[in-house]
């Protein structure tokens, strides 16, 4: 999977590519993310993952993730089904 980065430092996943680790059509994802249904996030490596980058997308029940080098090459890669419903709320 190629990841970019733009002039804001933020990066760029190829969109048929990650429709694909989804299951998704290419229609199907960019629907998803117009309804905001897809949450992203990146951390940043410390210690002895210091010059690394985890990527993480969420839709639903299924997270992929990224772990980058300091290149932003794909080092490794997974899809994980979480279990249960998400509610949104932190268990007490």
């Amino acid at each position: 999977m190629l990841i970019e980065r733009d002039a804001n430092g933020d990066f760029i996943l190829e969109s048929s590519e990650l429709a694909e680790r989804f299951g998704l059509s290419l229609a199907d994802l960019r629907r998803h993310m117009r309804h905001g249904s897809v949450v992203s996030s990146v951390e940043i490596g410390t210690a002895e993952h210091e010059g690394t980058k985890r990527v993480s997308l969420r839709l639903g029940n299924r997270l992929w993730q990224a772990v980058l080098n300091d290149e932003n090459e794909v080092q490794q890669e997974q899809m994980t089904v979480l279990r249960g419903k998400p509610s949104g709320r932190h268990p007490r």
